[in-house]
């Protein structure tokens, strides 16, 4: 059975407060039974890193339920932790790449970009028109800030990285939202570059509870072929709670003759007297 090195040595200290402090957790809250514990000044919750030896394997444990929930990292029962969930990597490289998702989730789950959007606001007037679009400006800042964080920066269908091109997309959208905990939810939106993203919120396009994608028949056949639609890959890293919001969606939204799935894409393209909408 794996265990920590105890007490660890210099190479196994380093390693973890390096490995720790690049990822964002900066405060060094002491080392107990091997276990390193480290916190950050900007993400909530404590992360505990152990080594079993200076070659590894290295060890993860995460204090918060819901970051372990979502970190999508096979959890190790057998190796038992100060945390909720322990994990285990072969290398320091795998560690990095947990500790990254770790704290981009702790900056977004569950409720934090909430009570920055609280603190921004508070002494904000909130009286006339002009007043209330600053505030909800400062919102959907914070929201794009959480769902950058949420998704890594990363639109999940087109592999688009570049931020310019990124659309924060609420599902929900703000004006219909029942609160600000629910505008302001990572599960209430997706991280898509701009065409997807004008697409979805025009409702042209919406996503099954597995990440299929679904389209309009009012869609033509060369924004299909713009979006790659016949080819798209499932929206991958859906929730239960992304996929309650992207029911909402789809009812909002539903077409009269019905949603259309990518396997349809001939038919539309026939429609449209296209013989192929795949973009070739």
């Amino acid at each position: 059975m794996i265990a920590p090195e105890n007490p660890p040595g210099f190479v196994v200290r380093t390693e973890a407060q390096k490995a720790a402090s690049n990822n964002g957790y900066r405060l060094d809250r002491g080392v107990e039974n091997g276990w390193f514990r480290f916190a950050s000044t900007t993400a909530k919750g404590d992360i505990w890193i152990a080594g079993a030896s200076q070659s590894g394997p290295w060890l993860l444990s995460i204090d918060r339920p819901e970051v372990s929930a979502e970190i999508g990292l096979p959890v190790a029962p057998a190796f038992p932790g100060p945390g909720t969930v322990t994990l285990v990597f072969d290398t320091l490289d795998a560690l990095y790449n947990a500790l990254d998702r770790a704290y981009r989730l702790g900056l977004s789950l569950p409720d934090l970009p909430l009570a920055n959007f609280r603190a921004a606001v508070q002494n904000l007037p909130q009286t006339t028109e002009v007043e209330r679009l600053v505030v909800q400006r400062i919102g959907q800042d914070l929201f794009r800030q959480a769902l950058m964080n949420y998704w890594n920066g990363r639109c999940p269908l087109t592999g688009i990285t570049d931020s310019a091109l990124l659309r924060a997309s609420h599902i929900i959208p703000w004006a219909e939202c029942a609160s600000d905990q629910q505008r302001l939810d990572v599960h209430n939106g997706l991280l898509l570059s701009a065409l997807w993203d004008s697409a979805f919120d025009a409702g042209l396009i919406t996503f099954e509870e597995d990440g299929s994608a679904l389209f309009s028949p009012e869609l033509s056949a060369q924004a299909c072929s713009g979006l790659g639609l016949a080819q798209a890959p499932k929206l991958s890293g859906l929730t239960p709670s992304h996929g309650t919001n992207l029911q909402w969606h789809r009812a909002r939204y539903a077409p009269k003759a019905g949603w259309i799935t990518p396997a349809g894409a001939t038919a539309l393209a026939l429609k449209h007297g296209l013989s192929d909408i795949r973009g070739r």
